[in-house]
């Protein structure tokens, strides 16, 4: 017997499953690449220092992102946004990449992609403070117990590296205590250019609108670097191969293919369980930390690492 339609109702149902689950699959993929740029980025900085890997990263980013966006809308340049992309993006890309990047880099440094990526779990708790200030967006009571869990977890690893005299390449005291400031000052930075970049993109396409801050961010690096007197070691850095190796392959993980697969993962599933898998980066980033960069990792700090994600996933699915 023929059927009525070209898909019976049991097929409707499998495809919206299937879909349901290439969303959660893009988050979680997302979370596993920008585990992997945290860990390349680390490696390139210690080599050749924030400055020159954040230069070269959004450098990369543009060419990446404009292929891209020429593949989805064939059009390789955002020559079609609208005037408010161009007003709020650029302030977007200064503080979303040119200041929250540069701290977070230097974090890196400091005190380990491991440790600093556990400050980003605070990105959703400022940005939710900030839309509540300067959007007047609503802030759910429950959503404070969810703030606490993180600021617990960050606490239980920033306590107990502080405790350590620590041998196995950890920083001092005073350094460490520069690298916190820094990674908390990248979280309250990125969260500031989430804002801005809500107000920018609106209904405009993502990957173009990100090319925009990045291009921004490009320019940003560049007059940083000859404001700083750095501009010959960034430039010549290109010649370092295997710091330009691994920046490289850490743009193609980040800001290319984690924002692409953020986006996905948006619109194949809903917000809160794209948001809690994205959140994961803090766990995912331990056995990376202990078989590549040769860190040593204790109970504690997984401990930690576990309760920050998890106050981090309360704060969507609450």
């Amino acid at each position: 017997m023929a059927r009525a339609g070209l898909f019976a109702p049991s097929d409707i149902g499998y495809s919206a499953a299937v879909m349901e689950h290439a969303g959660e699959l893009a988050a979680f993929g997302t979370a596993v690449f920008w585990t992997a740029s945290a860990v390349f980025f680390e490696r390139s900085s210690r080599r050749v220092g924030a400055l020159a890997v954040n230069f070269y990263k959004v450098l990369i980013a543009f060419f990446l992102l404009g292929a891209a966006a020429y593949a989805m809308r064939g059009m390789a340049l955002p020559l079609d946004a609208p005037e408010r992309a161009w007003i709020y993006l650029p302030i977007s890309g200064l503080i979303g990449f040119v200041v929250s990047d540069t701290f977070l880099f230097n974090a890196y440094i400091l005190i380990s992609s491991r440790v600093t990526v556990l400050f980003q779990a605070l990105t959703p708790v400022f940005t939710a403070l900030l839309g509540f200030v300067i959007l007047g967006e609503t802030m759910r009571p429950p959503r404070i117990l969810a703030m606490a869990v993180v600021v617990a977890g960050i606490a239980l690893v920033v306590g107990f590296k502080g405790g350590k005299a620590s041998r196995d390449g950890a920083p001092r005291p005073k350094g460490a205590a520069k690298g916190y400031l820094y990674a908390f000052l990248s979280a309250f930075f990125q969260a500031l250019g989430l804002v801005f970049t809500k107000l920018g993109l609106g209904g405009y396409d993502a990957v173009s609108g990100t090319q925009i801050r990045v291009m921004t961010a490009i320019l940003g690096f560049a007059v940083q670097a000859l404001v700083l007197g750095q501009a010959r070691a960034v430039f010549g850095s290109i010649r370092e191969l295997p710091a330009f190796r691994d920046m490289s392959i850490g743009a193609v993980f980040g800001p290319f293919l984690g924002v692409v697969l953020s986006l996905v993962a948006l619109q194949q599933t809903s917000a809160g369980a794209a948001s809690t898998l994205m959140a994961l980066t803090p766990v995912l980033i331990i056995p990376p930390s202990i078989l590549f960069l040769r860190q040593k990792v204790r109970l504690p700090e997984v401990i930690g690492a576990v309760v920050a994600v998890a106050g981090a996933a309360l704060f969507f699915l609450v």
